[in-house]
């Protein structure tokens, strides 16, 4: 007979107790630093268990209110994506791309659909493309689509290769891409034209690609206006609850999960 299947706090304390048990003497900050990032992921994930007992998988605020998520996600940060704070750095970036009138937006590393989902919600009757090389993305994101009666707005697919973008040329499109790394390899107008006219919100991911946020800039720089962005910090109105709490589980409630900085940059194509 199989044995059950751990619970939360019971893999978190496993996690804790090999930790601890594989410190130097005396323990090193990165060591102890380590600890602490999974002690922070385990509340985090508490904190996430509790907004959905108090309110289901909806998206409380934010331009994606309303959205039907899911119950985990594959990178966590799933209590701030409920509370409608994750990366609220783009929301009015996304807001006024969505008020400009867009023809097609194409998702590149769509996850489980927040983004993807979300667009098709927030457009009406706007083409979202999504792409994810994760079979189980694919379907998690599929699924989304279906609680929120967009299916036949979002259409996803696989891998994403530069060379696709040429499908969208001459439409007003916008590029959404989340990719650890690959946008070093994808996003390059000299290579893929297209792109020239294309708006892009991407995620940059310097600690895997050194230099990757200045060199995406440079390339789009003689035809798209370029705006760097970084994250801060962040204040959402809370549920009462969780108001009630201390400050650091108000604190983890917001906390995206990042182990280092992912500038992004908004890169509008120049007029004239």
């Amino acid at each position: 007979m199989q044995p059950p299947p751990k619970t939360l706090n019971e893999a978190a304390a496993e996690i804790l107790r090999k930790c601890v048990a594989g410190y130097s003497s005396p323990p090193t900050e990165t060591e102890l630093l380590m600890t602490l990032r999974w002690a922070a992921k385990w509340r985090s994930q508490t904190i996430g268990s509790a907004l959905i007992r108090e309110g289901g998988t909806v998206v409380r605020s934010g331009p994606f209110a309303g959205l039907q998520y899911v119950r985990r996600t594959g990178d966590g940060a799933l209590c701030a994506r409920l509370i409608g704070s994750y990366e609220s750095e783009l929301h009015p970036h996304i807001e006024a791309f969505a008020a400009e009138g867009l023809e097609a937006v194409i998702n590149i590393g769509c996850a489980e659909g927040f983004y993807a989902v979300g667009m098709a919600r927030l457009l009406p009757g706007v083409e979202v493309h999504a792409f994810d090389v994760s079979a189980a993305a694919r379907e998690a994101c599929a699924a989304v689509a279906e609680a929120n009666g967009v299916t036949d707005q979002v259409r996803i697919g696989g891998e994403f290769r530069g060379e696709d973008f040429a499908a969208f040329s001459g439409r007003r499109a916008l590029v959404l891409i989340d990719a650890e790394g690959a946008e070093d390899d994808l996003l390059d107008p000299g290579a893929f034209p297209s792109l020239a006219t294309m708006s892009v919100i991407v995620e940059t991911h310097p600690g895997a690609r050194p230099g990757v946020t200045d060199r995406l800039a440079q390339r789009f720089a003689p035809s798209h206006d370029v705006l760097r962005i970084e994250q801060q910090g962040k204040n959402p109105p809370l549920p009462d609850w969780l108001g009630e709490n201390g400050h650091l589980d108000q604190l983890l409630a917001v906390w995206e999960w990042r182990g280092s900085p992912t500038p992004w940059l908004v890169m509008r194509p120049k007029v004239g």
